[in-house]
Formats: structure tokens, C-alpha cells, sequence
């Protein structure tokens, strides 16, 4: 059996390539016959020399030659190989074929090309495959919009071109609202069809030229070349009422959901990406606090701004602080009402200022808490009682903690370290949380309590009677020590209502079997009429106000490192 052997420019035409020549210093080129085949439509005078087939390529007319010029030449018959990629079309209206050339150029006496010889074949599906690869890298996969990436290229783009011309523009934030009951409520699916929806809704009111990007799981960007804050209003509103307006159908029913929007004027208010980004995140969540579905405009706030540079300061001191161990404690006495015998003392942090003067906790602690260094505190605080308890066998101790720090493992594994490294601390320590901490996830409250209490230690809910903790939940918790709030103590010699709000508070503990301290006792009247009602505990200014002096002897030898 004798094979057909086909020719060597069939083959080639079947597989879209063709051959030249392409003599440089003439400039003309030789194609083979497959060249009909691949460029058809375009005349052959287009493709007889290097400057006529220049006009129809994309995206440089020069890429052919530049492609040589930065190759480095080989002398020798073998030529310097080159490849280069482009476009071929004979006009706008016609499709662009695009070409994947490969060959071999021959340099002349001077080291300069004269002529080059290859393969070109056409690459369509590559480059498209390569076109929505690009795509996919700068476009969110669900809305189809721009990525968070490649949205913040684009506002910084805009602040630069905006600054450039003296123009205005705005940059929104768009906040879905309570997203995260809709995932709860019918599943990601249907919370995607929402994000989904609403990305639809806000790209049709857009303007030319606009950009929208997805910058968050339910935050939208919005960049609004030439707009006003006059205009910036209107659109803001015109989103908002397309969002609100309509519920969103999904495969669960109908959807209903309101957005919010922070937005700031770029350049006036924010000179670049990053600060634009911030201002609009602050002022989205403003808008969201005040109430949902709002809108908001960044402006100057010179106490706001004051604030700020307050916060560093006090960050880097508080900071400062701890490293040089200049957070101390001071200790509060705590007495049996009816004997005034001392029960415990009660640390309250402290800390030392360079000039000689002290911070007391209300100075200290807020601030510590809003800046995210409380966590840093409770953590010195809780080293320094157990090296007093470890060091002074007869002493009792009271710590409050932050509300963040009653979920924090590494709070945790420091006292665990530290209760299994110094046995009998644990039973003479109490543990002080505030109510607001209590009332907020009472399961995850009824957790901590239950692992502080597995070691010994007792447990106290601190300003009793300034939340809404009832006291089936103090039951529930198995809190040991309830301290009612001072607000309400300091003035029962004085109001009938008072009066009865604390003799309640003592009678209903002492019949859950929760003991009471009274904070805020200002004079014996006072306490008397506590000791009367049955409150077991009372501290205050009678008592004695806290002191850094040790009441009960000398300072332990060493303060014990960090657990962990």
C-alpha cells in the first residue's frame, strides 16, 4: 500500500501557518502559497513589503522590526532566532487575526538585519484564552466587575488624572446592609444572587465612563469621574432608591435589601487611593450607625483629627509603658459590711508617667480598649496579681478584665500557665467582669465562667445594675460575688428609689445565694443601712480609696515573666 504524500504547503495551510522571506534591504517580502489562505481578503500588494503589511498590524505598526532590533545578532549561517506576536486586519470594521511569527533574521557586514526568514501562523484561540485569562485576573468572578486589585488601581488612576486637570471627582463606598442575615436566613447561594443583583442595579445607573468595582464581600466601589458634591448627593440617592425600591427575586422568593454609602470628594478630601479608601470607610461606617440605608460625605473635623493625634500619643505611651513595666497596680480594700474586717482588695491598674505623676484607670483604660491594647493590659495586669498572691499565701485579690479580653485564648493560656505553675493562687483570685460583658453572648460568658471556676477562682459581675443582666442569668452564669454599681449605692441615704433598687439587688442575691458587694460607701449611714439590708461586702470611700502601697507587706521578690 503506497501512502499519498501531500505537499509540504498543504500541509501547512491546513494548520494556518505560512512562510516568508523578507528581504530587509529591499523590503520586500516573499510569501509562500499558504499566505492567501490565512490573510484572505486582504489585497497582495498589502503583504509585498515590510511597510504596506506594517499598516495592518495591531497594536504597533513596528513590532516586527522592534522584535529584531532587541535581539542580540549571530554571526554565522544559522541567523539570531526572534519571535514576536501581533494583529492583522485590514480595517476597523474587519475581524483582527492574530499572528504567532517565528524565525530567523541574517545580519549584514555592519551587524544590521538584511533579511529574515520564518513561520507565521495564526493564534486566535491562544490570545483568547490569554484575553479572558487578563479578564479573569482584573474582574470579580461573580458580579463581574472590577476586583478590589484592580478598583484601587483605577481610583488612584483617577485621583492622579483629576489633580492633573483641576478637575473633581468621587469616590463611593456602597454597604449591602445585614448581608449576613440573609446568609443565615436562606444560604450564600441567595446572598450571592443579592450581591449579584445589586452590582446589575448600580452599573445601569452609572454614567459613561464611571467605574464600578467589587471592594469587599458586600461592598461595592464607585468612582464618579467629573462629579461634584452637588452631584455626588444625587447620585448617592439615586442608587440608594434603586436598591431599596425593588425586592431582589431569588430561587428562595423575594429578597428585601437596603444599602448604605460613605463617600469623600478626590482630590479635595483625599490625595490619594489609600486615603480616599479610609474616608469613605469611616464615613460608610457612620452612615451604617446612624441608620441603615443612609448616606454620608466625608468632611474635615479638626476634633475629630485632634482626637486622632491624641490616640497615637497615648498608643505609643500605653505601649511604651508595658515594655518599661510602668503599668503598676493599686489596691482598693473590700470589707465584710458587717465586721469591716478586710475580705480583699481589688487591683486597679495604673500607669507611671515620666514626669512622676499617675494615670488612673479611667484614664487608661477606655482609651486602651478603643485603640485595641486592652488585650496587652489584662495580660500585664493578670502577671502582676499572681505574682502578690504567689508572694503574699494570705492575701485575696479581685482583677477586672476587658470584654474583649474574656474571649482572648491567649488570655487563657497565660493563666492556665500560671495557675498550674503557682498551685493554691487560683482560690484566692476573683475574677471582675463588667455586666455589658454578660449580656451579650450569655452561652460564651457561661463558658469562661465555667473554666475560671474549674480552677478555683471565684467570679464577680462588676456595676451590677448599670445593664440589663436579669438575675435567671446570674443563675445561669453561677457567678459567686455580684458588685452593684456605686451609681446607684452613693446616693441611698439621700433617694427613696435608690433605696429600693439596692435593697432589692441584695435581697434577690442573697436568696440565689450570690454574695454582694456595694461599691461608692461614702459614710457610715450608708453603710449601716447595707449591713441592715444583708449586703455582705462594701468598698468606697469610707473603706479607704485604692492605694499603691501593699497593705499586707513587702512587694514580691520578682515579677513573674510572661506565661507562655
Amino acid at each position: 500500500m503506497t501512502l499519498f504524500m501531500p505537499q509540504a504547503s498543504d500541509i501547512l495551510a491546513s494548520l494556518g501557518q505560512a512562510v516568508f522571506v523578507w528581504d530587509i534591504a529591499s523590503d520586500a517580502i516573499q510569501w509562500g502559497d499558504q499566505a492567501g489562505q490565512i490573510f484572505a481578503g486582504i489585497p497582495p500588494e498589502k503583504l509585498a513589503s515590510g511597510a504596506e503589511f506594517a499598516k495592518l498590524i495591531e497594536p504597533s505598526q513596528s513590532i516586527r522590526t522592534a522584535a529584531l532590533a532587541l535581539t542580540s545578532a549571530v554571526h554565522g549561517a544559522d541567523g539570531t532566532p526572534y519571535r514576536v506576536e501581533y494583529g492583522v486586519r485590514m480595517s476597523a470594521s474587519e475581524p483582527v487575526v492574530w499572528i504567532e511569527e517565528t524565525g530567523r533574521w541574517f545580519a549584514g557586514p555592519d551587524g544590521r538585519p538584511v533579511r529574515a526568514q520564518g513561520i507565521i501562523r495564526v493564534n486566535n484561540e491562544r490570545h483568547a484564552r490569554d484575553e479572558e485569562l487578563t479578564k479573569l485576573a482584573r474582574l470579580d468572578p461573580l458580579t463581574g466587575e472590577l476586583n478590589r486589585t484592580h478598583l484601587i488601581a483605577a481610583l488612584a488612576e483617577a485621583i492622579e488624572e483629576s489633580t492633573r486637570f483641576r478637575s473633581t471627582c468621587a469616590f463611593m463606598l456602597v454597604g449591602i446592609d445585614h448581608l449576613a442575615r440573609v446568609n443565615d436566613a436562606f444560604g450564600f447561594d441567595v446572598a450571592d444572587a443579592v450581591i449579584l443583583d445589586i452590582a446589575k442595579r448600580i452599573r445601569t445607573r452609572l454614567r459613561g465612563g464611571d467605574v464600578l468595582g467589587r471592594f469587599s464581600g458586600n461592598k461595592f466601589g464607585l468612582i464618579l469621574k467629573n462629579c461634584t458634591i452637588d452631584d455626588m448627593n444625587v447620585a448617592a440617592e439615586r442608587f440608594l432608591a434603586g436598591i431599596r425600591d425593588e425586592v431582589v427575586p431569588t430561587k428562595s422568593g423575594p429578597v428585601s435589601v437596603t444599602a448604605s454609602i460613605g463617600a469623600v470628594s478626590v482630590p479635595r478630601y483625599a490625595r490619594n487611593a489609600d486615603e480616599a479608601i479610609n474616608r469613605a470607610h469611616e464615613t460608610l461606617d457612620a452612615a451604617k450607625h446612624r441608620r441603615a440605608g443612609s448616606f454620608g460625605t466625608w468632611k474635615p473635623n479638626a476634633e475629630r483629627d485632634a482626637q486622632r493625634r491624641v490616640n497615637i500619643r497615648v498608643t505609643d505611651e500605653i505601649v511604651t509603658a508595658l515594655n518599661e513595666r510602668r503599668i503598676v497596680l493599686a489596691y482598693e480594700p473590700v470589707v465584710a459590711a458587717a465586721s469591716r474586717e478586710n475580705a480583699f482588695y481589688e487591683c486597679l491598674v495604673r500607669m507611671e508617667q515620666g514626669d512622676g505623676s499617675t494615670l488612673l484607670a479611667p484614664d487608661i483604660v477606655p482609651v486602651a480598649e478603643r485603640l485595641g491594647l486592652i488585650r496587652l493590659v489584662d495580660h500585664r495586669v493578670l502577671e502582676l496579681v499572681v505574682a502578690e498572691l504567689a508572694a503574699s499565701p494570705d492575701v485575696q485579690l479581685s482583677l477586672n478584665i476587658s470584654p474583649d479580653t474574656t474571649m482572648d485564648p491567649d488570655w487563657w493560656a497565660s493563666i492556665e500557665s500560671l495557675m498550674c505553675a503557682h498551685p493554691g493562687v487560683a482560690e484566692r483570685l476573683i475574677v471582675e467582669i463588667t455586666e455589658t460583658v454578660a449580656i451579650q453572648d450569655i452561652d460564651d460568658v457561661r463558658a469562661f465562667v465555667g473554666r475560671l471556676k474549674s480552677f478555683g477562682s471565684r467570679i464577680a459581675i462588676d456595676d451590677f445594675g448599670a445593664g440589663y443582666t436579669s438575675f435567671r442569668n446570674l443563675r445561669k452564669l453561677g457567678v459567686d460575688i455580684v458588685k452593684i454599681d456605686g451609681a446607684f449605692v452613693q446616693n441611698i441615704t439621700r433617694s427613696a428609689d435608690d433605696r429600693a433598687f439596692v435593697q432589692t439587688l441584695i435581697d434577690l442575691a442573697r436568696r440565689l445565694e450570690i454574695k454582694t458587694v456595694a461599691e461608692w460607701v461614702q459614710d457610715d449611714e450608708a453603710a449601716n443601712l447595707l449591713r441592715d439590708w444583708g449586703c455582705d461586702f462594701i468598698q468606697g470611700r469610707l473603706i479607704g480609696l485604692a492605694s499603691a502601697e501593699r497593705p499586707w507587706g513587702a512587694p514580691p521578690d520578682s515579677v513573674l515573666p510572661a506565661a507562655g
